[in-house]
């Protein structure tokens, strides 16, 4: 190992940027992906030279043009487009790569990597002479600053999920501090060895040593509190290297100044300072060689400290013969001023990446942001959750309590029995011919059929699913009587994906109940609701009528009654020309919610950020505010309707209890209202039963995609469990029997090999963390979830209520 330390590369593996470029921009980026096949070859090609891995300094150019470009993307695409991008450990490439799927994780790890060719960079120069040392210098600040950079500006967007088990220790905060101060603390070495080199004044050379220790000390501060362990990340010699250059070098500072004291004749204080010295450069030279550092750089600590010796033997012979001047303790030393030469130095290219692009195209250009076209569909999702939740459905609810109000007041079936002694209402009439025409049981028992035959398909889907767990379970319990296994058995493997299946089953069962009251609810209304099937004459031969006795001649009680009835009347029209009100409103609300369009506006603000800007959703929120504050008037208008339907309900009952005590001895009219109000309910219960009927149908409908994704799910898990069956039963197979004698150990599975990316381009890249070889999650993974499926609204019972 040299005698300044280099970051490694890190290594990585191909990854299919054309893939998954051409489906984001097809499923959600709002063009063809054609459009784009330019761009996309051109990211590929860029990636080729900015990814690092190759010691020259023209590929500096080539990953600043890179960052550059992926600044662009990332202001187009989301972070995770579904690429995985797979990088090894720098400092062990060797081992399974960490895989990601975060084009931030790229980008940081593209940073890294130019971080790391600096460092190479400066460890490659010619430190003989004074411009190779500058060189080194420069290289080494620059290395530093990119790491500043990617520590302030990239980390802090790295985000991880929590399903990803695999995360990139040498990306981790502390580390890469640390990495930046190594930088910076070999930079200042380069200023002291330019120093010493010009043969500086003693005094100065002493602060610039005392400043390239303080900058080791501080590497080693941070790699010690590092999370995690730095130990996990770092070469074991490392450390001890970074631990013995702290100490090297104050005894450097220590000897320099005491140089200093020798020159103004402080003897006591010469001898005080060489002693300090020595100490320090005995603890750099047990730490190199317990730690077993590069021989360089133990030689110099050795060579330091052979002088020291010399000089303090020197020195404690003449002040013993000649200045009998007294030595101080080590404490009572004052401490050598630090002199720090050197700073992060971040690349022009990565403080304005626009720069770097210059008149070269901007990948996606042509593609709208990703944050617009989200603060887009955001924009659109509210809207439509405002007019949905606080104007159709409240306007809906309204509509049912004035129902189910009127349902109970026997209203208007009341007053229709008295205005209407023969024949039947019109409203009724129109109610009638409805079910009529649509032939409403025949209607209701077909979809009570196909209702019925959906749930089957569902659950004959869910049982294939569990059939298809129970055979993985049965092959994997056959080997096991042969052959011992080392993992999981099936029902401890598979428990995750049973735990589903039986919520699955839970729902099934809850809507075969909800279904089941909802055919209760046909049983018992069907001959009602089979009544207003009939022609308009036999309807009406089925409800009695009844003529009022005092029309020639009305009495006092016949007239209040109708008195009452015209007062409930004039409420009831009310009340219908609110609804009409409430329905207008609401086509008004839905029109304008169609004919709305913010993408103009947004688009327009958008235009306004710089190039290279990262445009997120949250920036255009005021606009979004703004353009829903159209809306407000329709919720005005709801609560005033709301304000009025319960004032004018409120009415309505008054009104009605007077209208019933004026009429409680009219036993004709009452049967009339009776059965007025039944066939009333009837029209009533046949729409809720529809209405019932078709939330069933949608249910099933949806339920069914959840399981067949869930079957899906249990198929391919089960082929991978199969998979690792069958290579572990050839695996046995092939071993000679003279190796399985041998073996006293149990059986084991053999272990995986991951193959080098260069050797197959199928295998190049290593799945998504947390996943298996074929891409599986793990199944731990929330990723085997899917959204639960809400269970449609139970329907209400005969008495109208829920």
């Amino acid at each position: 190992m040299p005698n300044l330390l280099s970051i490694p590369f890190k290594k990585t593996y191909p990854i299919g940027i054309k893939e998954a470029a051409r489906q984001y921009i097809f499923d959600r980026g709002g063009a063809h992906p054609d459009e784009f096949k330019e761009d996309i070859k051109t990211w590929q090609d860029l990636r080729k030279d900015g990814i690092g891995g190759v010691l020259h300094d023209n590929r500096v150019e080539s990953s600043l043009l890179y960052h550059a470009q992926l600044v662009s993307i990332l202001t187009k695409l989301p972070a995770d487009i579904q690429l995985a991008i797979a990088y090894a450990p720098a400092f062990n490439p060797s081992v399974v790569p960490v895989t990601s799927m975060n084009l931030v994780f790229e980008r940081a790890s593209v940073l890294f990597n130019l971080a790391a060719l600096y460092s190479q960079l400066g460890g490659a120069q010619d430190r003989s002479a004074n411009e190779g040392i500058k060189r080194a210098a420069a290289y080494y600040q620059q290395a530093a600053g990119t790491l500043s950079f990617l520590h302030s500006s990239v980390l802090p967007k790295l985000l991880y999920s929590p399903d990803e088990e695999d995360i990139p220790l040498d990306l981790s905060n502390d580390f890469i501090k640390g990495l930046e101060l190594l930088m910076l603390a070999q930079a200042q070495e380069c200023s002291w060895q330019l120093a010493k080199l010009n043969q500086y004044r003693n005094s100065l050379i002493a602060k610039i040593a005392a400043g390239t220790s303080s900058f080791y000390r501080s590497v080693v501060t941070t790699f010690r509190k590092s999370s995690p362990p730095v130990k996990t990340i770092l070469p074991s010699d490392w450390l001890p290297h970074i631990e013995a250059k702290e100490h090297h070098f104050m005894a450097v500072a220590e000897y320099r100044e005491s140089m200093v004291e020798y020159e103004a004749s402080r003897y006591g204080v010469e001898l005080g300072r060489l002693g300090k010295a020595q100490n320090e450069a005995q603890t750099a030279c047990e730490i190199g060689r317990r730690g077993k550092i590069a021989s360089t750089v133990l030689q110099d600590a050795q060579s330091l400290l052979e002088t020291l010796k010399k000089s303090e033997a020197r020195a404690q012979r003449d002040n013993d013969l000649i200045y009998h001047q007294d030595v101080p303790a080590p404490s009572a030393l004052t401490a050598i001023q630090e002199t720090k030469l050197v700073t992060p130095n971040v690349p022009k290219g990565l403080l304005n990446p626009d720069s770097v692009i210059g008149s070269r195209h901007q990948l996606f250009s042509g593609l709208a942001g990703w944050g617009t076209r989200e603060a887009i569909n955001i924009y659109n999702d509210r809207k439509l959750n405002l007019i949905q939740e606080k104007i159709f459905d409240f306007a809906q609810e309204l509509q049912d309590q004035a129902d189910e109000e009127l349902r109970k007041l026997n209203l208007p079936s009341a007053l229709e029995a008295l205005e209407r002694p023969i024949g039947l209402p019109p409203s009724l009439l129109r109610k009638a011919e409805e079910v009529r025409l649509e032939d409403g049981p025949t209607k209701i028992e077909a979809s009570i059929e196909d209702v019925q035959r959906l749930a089957h398909q569902d659950l004959a889907i869910l049982e294939e699913a569990l059939d298809i767990l129970d055979s993985e379970a049965s092959e994997d319990e056959a080997v096991r009587k042969e052959t011992p296994i080392n993992r999981l058995k099936s029902h401890e493997a598979n428990v995750e994906l049973i735990d589903k299946a039986n919520r699955y089953r839970s729902i099934l069962t809850q809507a075969a109940k909800s279904d089941e009251s909802v055919r209760q609810k046909w049983d018992e209304w069907e001959e009602s609701i089979t009544e207003l099937t009939w022609d308009e004459s036999t309807l009406e031969a089925s409800v009695p009528s009844t003529t009022v006795s005092s029309t020639s001649q009305p009495t006092p009680q016949g007239k209040q009654t109708r008195q009452h009835a015209r007062a409930l009347r004039v409420k009831l029209e009310e009340l219908d020309t609110l609804h009409r009100d409430r329905d207008q409103l609401v086509h008004r609300a839905q029109s304008l919610a169609s004919a709305d369009d913010i993408q103009t506006r947004i688009m327009k603000a958008a235009s306004g950020f710089e190039r290279l800007a990262e445009v997120t959703p949250d920036m255009f929120e005021d606009i979004s505010d703004e353009e829903l504050s159209k809306f407000d008037k329709f919720l005005v208008e709801v609560d005033e309707i709301n304000r009025k339907q319960t004032e004018i309900i409120g009415e309505i009952q008054s009104l009605n209890k007077q209208f019933l005590d004026s009429r409680k001895d009219d036993p004709t009219v009452k049967d009339r209202e009776n059965a007025l109000q039944a066939l009333d309910l009837a029209y009533f219960k046949y729409r809720e039963i529809m209405r019932n009927l078709d939330e069933g149908f949608k249910f099933y409908n949806d339920l069914a995609g959840i399981l067949i994704q869930f079957k899906e799910v249990c198929k391919t898990w089960s082929h991978h469990r199969n998979q690792e069956l069958h290579a572990f039963t050839r695996s046995m197979q092939s071993l000679s029997l003279h190796d399985v004698e041998k073996s006293d150990a149990a059986v084991t599975p053999p272990k995986k090999v991951h193959p080098s990316p260069a050797a197959s381009s199928v295998v190049a890249r290593k799945p998504p963390p947390g996943k298996s070889a074929l891409g599986l999650p793990s199944i731990n993974s929330s990723e085997w979830g899917f959204e639960e499926l809400a269970l449609p609204p139970a329907p209400a019972s005969a008495d109208g209520k829920k």
